[in-house]
This record gives C-alpha cells, sequence and structure tokens, in this order.
C-alpha cells in the first residue's frame, strides 16, 4: 500500500528540514575561518599554516562552501516565507503585520548576535532584506524572477568594476602581517577588549556584507518563494525535469568559479585578480547552491532518507544552532575562553567543526523529543504571534 498524500508531503517538508541542517553545517565550515585565523579576510593565506595539507583545506572549503551555504540557507527562507504566507491565508489572519514582528525580532536576535558573537552575522540582514521580500511578494512570478536574476547580475557586475579600478589605480599595498596581529591581540585579550575588537570589525564589515551578501541574499529569497508557491518539496516527481537542468548548469557553470576561487584563497594573486574572481563567484554560486538542493531533495527522497532523518531536527531549531555554534567559537577561538586564534590549523578547524556538528545533530533530536520549539525559536514565535506559545512535545 502507498503511504497517504498528507504523509508524503509530510516528508517531503521534513526533507527540507534535512536541507536546512546541512546548509547551517557548510555556514559552519565558513564561519570558523572568522573566529580560527586573524587573517582572515586579508587575501593572504596565514604564514603559519601554509603546509600543503593546510593549504588543500582551505582551497576545499573556499571551493565548495564559501559564497554556496549561505545561499542555500537564504533560498530555504524564502521557501519557508511562503509556507507561512499561505498557512496566514488558510487561517483567514492578516499576514504582513505578524511577519513585520517576525523579521523585527530576527534583526534584535541578529544585531546581539553581531555586538556580542560574530560581526559576520547573516540575520540582521536577512531581517533587512526579508522587508524587501514581503513588499516584493504582491508581484507575479515572472517579474519576481527578473528581479532576482537582476540582482545577481548587477552585483556581480559592481565587483567586477571594482576589479577594473583596483587595476587602474592600484593601492598601496597593506601591511597584512599588522593587520593580523592587531586582529589577534584585540580578539584574544579580556573580554571587554575582545567586545570592542568586533565593534571595530563591525564598522569595517557590515557595509561589505551588504554589498556582497545582501542583494543576493534577496535573490535567492525570491527564488525560494517561487519554489514554495509551487510546493515544490512535495511534487520532486513533478519537477525532475527542472532538477536535472538545475544540476547540470549549476555544477557546470558553478563549479569552475568556485575552484577558481578556492584556489586563490590558498595561492594569492593580485586585488584586482581577486576582485574579478570574486565577481565570477557572485554570478555563479546562486547556481551552484541551486544544484545543491536540486541534487539532495531527491536524494533525501531516496537513498539519503537515513541521512535525511539525523540532520532534520538540527535544521528545525536552525537558528538556536547558529546562534549555539557561534557562542561555541568565540569560547573556542576568543577572549571569551580559550582564545585559540592563530593557533589552530586549518585541518584542525574542520575537525572541530565536524565535533561540534556531531554534537548539535545529537542535541537537536534530544530537544525535539521534549519541546516543539528550539529556544530561540519559541522567542522568535513570541514575537511572531504576540503571545507566549506552549512547548509542548515534538513530533520526533
Amino acid at each position: 500500500m502507498h503511504p497517504p498524500a498528507s504523509a508524503v508531503r509530510a516528508a517531503r517538508i521534513e526533507h527540507l528540514d534535512a536541507l536546512r541542517g546541512l546548509a547551517l553545517f557548510g555556514i559552519a565550515l565558513v564561519n570558523v575561518g572568522v573566529f580560527a585565523s586573524p587573517w582572515w579576510g586579508l587575501g593572504v593565506p596565514d604564514p603559519a599554516f601554509s603546509a600543503p595539507l593546510d593549504r588543500i583545506v582551505a582551497a576545499l572549503v573556499a571551493t565548495l562552501f564559501e559564497m554556496k551555504f549561505y545561499l542555500l540557507f537564504s533560498f530555504l527562507f524564502g521557501y519557508s516565507f511562503s509556507l507561512q504566507q499561505a498557512a496566514a491565508a488558510r487561517a483567514g489572519q492578516a499576514f504582513a503585520p505578524r511577519m513585520g514582528r517576525r523579521l523585527l525580532g530576527l534583526w534584535l536576535i541578529g544585531a546581539l548576535h553581531a555586538a556580542l558573537l560574530f560581526h559576520g552575522d547573516i540575520l540582521t540582514t536577512y531581517a533587512l532584506m526579508g522587508a524587501l521580500l514581503l513588499g516584493l511578494s504582491r508581484a507575479g512570478e515572472t517579474a519576481q524572477l527578473r528581479i532576482a536574476h537582476g540582482l545577481i547580475v548587477a552585483t556581480a557586475l559592481a565587483w567586477a568594476a571594482l576589479g577594473v579600478l583596483a587595476w587602474l589605480q592600484p593601492a598601496p599595498a597593506a601591511d597584512a602581517a599588522a593587520q593580523a596581529q592587531a586582529v589577534l591581540r584585540g580578539f584574544t585579550g579580556a573580554p571587554a577588549g575582545v567586545l570592542a575588537a568586533r565593534a571595530d570589525a563591525l564598522t569595517s564589515a557590515w557595509p561589505i556584507l551588504l554589498a556582497l551578501q545582501a542583494p543576493c541574499a534577496l535573490a535567492m529569497f525570491l527564488y525560494g518563494l517561487a519554489a514554495g508557491r509551487r510546493t515544490l518539496a512535495a511534487r520532486l516527481d513533478d519537477y525532475r525535469p527542472l532538477l536535472r537542468r538545475l544540476r547540470r548548469v549549476g555544477f557546470a557553470v558553478g563549479l569552475p568559479a568556485a575552484l577558481a576561487l578556492g584556489t586563490i584563497e590558498a595561492w594569492p594573486v593580485s586585488e584586482p585578480v581577486q576582485l574579478w574572481v570574486l565577481a565570477l563567484s557572485l554570478l555563479t554560486a546562486p547556481l551552484l547552491s541551486l544544484a545543491y538542493a536540486a541534487l539532495a531533495l531527491p536524494w533525501f527522497a531516496g537513498g539519503g532518507a537515513r541521512i535525511a532523518d539525523r540532520l532534520a531536527p538540527a535544521g528545525r531549531m536552525a537558528l538556536s544552532n547558529y546562534l549555539l555554534q557561534s557562542t561555541a567559537m568565540a569560547l573556542l577561538f576568543t577572549g571569551y575562553g580559550l582564545g585559540w586564534m592563530g593557533r589552530v590549523s586549518p585541518a584542525a578547524t574542520l575537525a572541530i567543526v565536524l565535533a561540534l556538528f556531531a554534537a548539535q545533530l545529537w542535541l537537536s533530536r534530544a530537544w525535539l523529543r521534549r519541546f516543539a520549539y528550539g529556544p530561540v525559536e519559541w522567542l522568535l514565535r513570541a514575537a511572531t504571534i504576540g503571545a507566549w506559545p506552549r512547548m509542548g512535545k515534538a513530533a520526533y
């Protein structure tokens, strides 16, 4: 006998949670570099870890994960937006006020996260872009997709133009070693010094994050919104031709650019070339992220069902897990705790992330056996509905 359609739909939605859990792992692999190395973002690898294994690990992380998994998470944000909008319509409730409260709550959580734990926070960007998504959600699908395409192309062209300017008017070479030492002193000193260093980092990081991540995140929101309204995850069989095209085009176009990004991460080049490779990655990373989703979702529905079952609880409480990752990394690498920044190789940081994520998989499943929401998800839902929701017992 075949399972009822409702059970199939529920399983396919769980696959979205599994994909969210997978995205959470990829985000941790990228973010740990910011915590672990004072050389991160300086365009030069840490000379203390220049062995072939260190370079290869750094190149692989940049190739497979950097600039891809926050986009995958963004796609899922847009998909979830469509589910919440549909649920509000079925209940006959006004959607915009609820979503506005949710986005405000998300922004406040993100602002605290950025100030206290991680200056590379993505939540505030999601909240701001979510407000734009709320306005764009009334447009037709064709217009939404054109806007998404335009945002990606415009962002890539802007960074390519910066590369041209850097080529025409080269800037004086910065003393990367001195900058790295200043970062190391700030983030491994007393907790008050860590807060001050993070405030300084925020001043320079936020404009770059907004210019680099925000437009592409909004584009992926719109792609996810279209996929959610078509209930793609619940109708994978109907969309197999589309999924095949996404895999074929996404990997064919996205992987070469990703390899270029990984190569310059481990073996640096001039600033103009770095900017041009970044622009190429901005143009192609959304396709590669969609190819990841097009590969993972059918696999979760088939041979990867057991892996999906392990990942889904972490994805259901992804916000709590994202903040927990930052907390753990801050305790390990900054003056809040052990102060390991600059002392751990790329291979060792990879092992740390694997151990941390394995613990999160176990903790998430254990938590959801007793509660319906993750702790931060519960707070965000309270802000959304304007009341304290029951924690209840989850269906796991």
